[in-house]
């Protein structure tokens, strides 16, 4: 799917405050700013166009800990070709797409004594499910940038699962979306979230290989 990559990270770094991405020959460069994670390289490439060649240069010109690559094929693949430091999550995430106009966007109301708010702080939508003992039972945010709307950190409590918070969170932030005028939903999820997005419409665009340098004194 052309694009999709730059919408995905023109949304996120707008979602998470990051720095404007920088266009590099392989992908985007994105400055994020914390202890855990300096920075990020994300890798345009998906499924089988990813370079091995490429991403192995990359991740050799990596020194500094707290440096992520974010590469959209499966670990099992990734991992070998990744030197000395580097920590791969073994578990994939998932770079996936919805048609916003066919998305499931029904059934929005929290169950009796929850209580949901939404809220914009400039082009990002929050919204908050609230546990009926106040605690933080379910959330998530949207950010739409044009014809596309970045969805990131979703989340329902463990303690919370299995009341369909999770769907009721997507359902009214793909509604907002769309009011919005985006016509194109994207994320990155993880495997438990996977279920939860594919029942509301969503498509599997390619695996996603999370990678961090932790110095080659790491062990």
């Amino acid at each position: 799917m052309s694009g999709i990559v730059r919408a995905w990270v023109d949304g996120w770094v707008l979602s998470r405050g990051a720095a404007p991405p920088q266009r590099e020959p392989w992908g985007f460069t994105v400055d994020v700013g914390l202890t855990a994670q300096v920075s990020r390289h994300v890798f345009d490439a998906l499924g089988d166009d990813v370079d091995e060649t490429v991403v192995r240069k990359v991740a050799d010109g990596v020194t500094g800990t707290g440096v992520w690559l974010k590469v959209f094929q499966s670990p099992a693949v990734v991992g070998g070709w990744l030197g000395e430091g580097w920590w791969v999550d073994p578990e994939p995430g998932y770079l996936m797409t919805v048609p916003l106009a066919a998305a499931e966007t029904g059934g929005t109301s929290v169950p009796d004594g929850y209580r949901m708010r939404t809220w914009s702080v400039g082009r990002v939508t929050r919204l908050l499910v609230v546990a009926p003992d106040g605690s933080l039972a379910a959330r998530g945010q949207v950010t739409p940038t044009g014809a596309t709307a970045v969805f990131d950190q979703i989340e329902t409590a463990p303690a919370q699962r299995r009341r369909g918070l999770g769907s009721i969170v997507m359902r009214t932030l793909q509604a907002t979306a769309a009011a919005e005028g985006a016509g194109t939903g994207v994320l990155a999820g993880t495997p438990p979230g996977r279920a939860l997005y594919e029942s509301l419409g969503w498509h599997v665009q390619a695996p996603l290989t999370s990678a961090k340098f932790m110095g080659p004194d790491a062990g």
